[in-house]
């Protein structure tokens, strides 16, 4: 009977621990492999700025948050370990600029950076583990697939090349060749890497294997990244185009099409249920019915929208570079609360139950709350 107590009681304690680590999670660009920006948490009711941090240097990369640490990176090319506190862990010199978030996989750190390396930082002690040269800038985040005991580290880069390595040696997998940069962070789900390009093709990969399965023809720049929900891929285009394609039927479901002033879409959809969420320099975030592209709202900020929203129980969270960060009603786009952080935003931001957090411009983390800080 002891040992049969001891067992539910080790039980429990795992199952807490797993609970706990997984509402203090967001390891990967977006959240999930997927991108699909979606949070299980609620935003909290009356967010507060709890503390923030500069890091004396401009940053366009977001933060991601793994074991109560965040990382992100700076155009010096430094990478950070700050603390749930806000107190900063170790400092990694990866030696330039690191655009992109990081990722995090098993005890690894894993950032791109300008002069085309990817590097694996131990997430502990901020020591570098692997280094894997591609000939160019790499400007979009890392992923990872994952298939019983195999896992590759997914990157695109500036050399027209998605690159595939080994995530314990950095050793190289495979790769696929496009024709023009990959700027953006390929998305993953149901055994399928997709991914666009400068080339205008939405291409899809067997990660297994690396053979390229299919290539569509969009016609024009895609400088994001998609966003996929079952066998749908959500994306907008360098002329403002906002697509949704099903990627069995290689058939474009809806495409709204851009007003002739609308400028480029940056940012990837959020999406959540029938909604997509995505914004664009047109300084517009509009919500669309991701069944028939029906425009369901849009809300006008103040400057171009860059950043990548996350879509909560009931809000949407973004920035925006007219230096605000907005949360909306996901039902029907009005304001629910704001907070002006001085300075243009075109971070992405990370959620976890109860906090989330985001970088300015001028490279200062933000963290909010609805706790009080002790």
């Amino acid at each position: 009977m002891r040992y049969i107590l001891f067992l539910l009681l080790i039980s429990v304690l795992t199952l807490s621990l797993s609970a706990q680590l997984g509402e203090a999670e967001w390891p990967v660009f977006r959240g999930k492999s997927d991108l699909s920006g979606k949070s299980e948490y609620e935003l909290p009711a009356s967010p507060r700025l709890l503390w923030s941090i500069s890091t004396a240097a401009r940053t366009k990369s977001s933060p991601v948050i793994s074991n109560g640490t965040i990382y992100f990176g700076n155009d010096k090319g430094t990478l950070f370990a700050v603390g749930t506190d806000g107190r900063i862990k170790w400092k990694f010199e990866a030696g330039s600029a690191i655009d992109a978030a990081p990722m995090v996989y098993g005890n690894k750190v894993i950032i791109g950076s300008n002069d085309g390396v990817l590097r694996a930082v131990d997430q502990v002690t901020g020591k570098l583990l692997w280094s894997y040269t591609t000939d160019n800038q790499i400007a979009g985040s890392a992923n990872v697939w994952t298939s019983g005991n195999k896992a590759g580290i997914v990157v695109g880069s500036y050399d027209y090349f998605l690159h595939c390595v080994d995530p314990e040696t950095g050793r190289s997998l495979w790769k696929v060749e496009t024709e023009n940069y990959v700027n953006g962070t390929p998305a993953i789900l149901n055994r399928k890497v997709v991914f666009g390009g400068c080339d205008g093709m939405i291409r899809v990969v067997d990660p297994l294997s690396g053979k390229q399965k299919d290539t569509i023809d969009i016609g024009v720049y895609i400088a994001a990244s998609p966003a996929l929900s079952d066998d749908i891929a959500y994306f907008g285009d360098y002329d403002g185009n906002v697509y949704s394609l099903n990627l069995s039927l290689r058939k474009i479901i809806w495409k709204i099409t851009a007003d002739a002033e609308s400028g480029a879409i940056l940012a990837i959809p959020a999406i959540s249920g029938k909604s997509v969420v995505i914004g664009g320099e047109d300084k517009y975030l509009y919500c669309y019915n991701g069944s028939d592209g029906k425009l369901l709202w849009k809300y006008r900020t103040n400057g171009r929208i860059v950043s990548s929203a996350v879509i909560t129980s009931g809000k949407v969270l973004f920035a925006c570079m007219d230096g605000n960060i907005y949360v909306l009603g996901l039902a029907d786009g009005r304001k629910k609360w704001s907070f002006n952080a001085g300075t243009p935003v075109s971070s992405s931001p990370a959620v976890v139950k109860g906090s989330f957090y985001i970088l300015t411009e001028d490279g200062r983390l933000l963290s909010f709350s609805d706790k009080i800080q002790k």
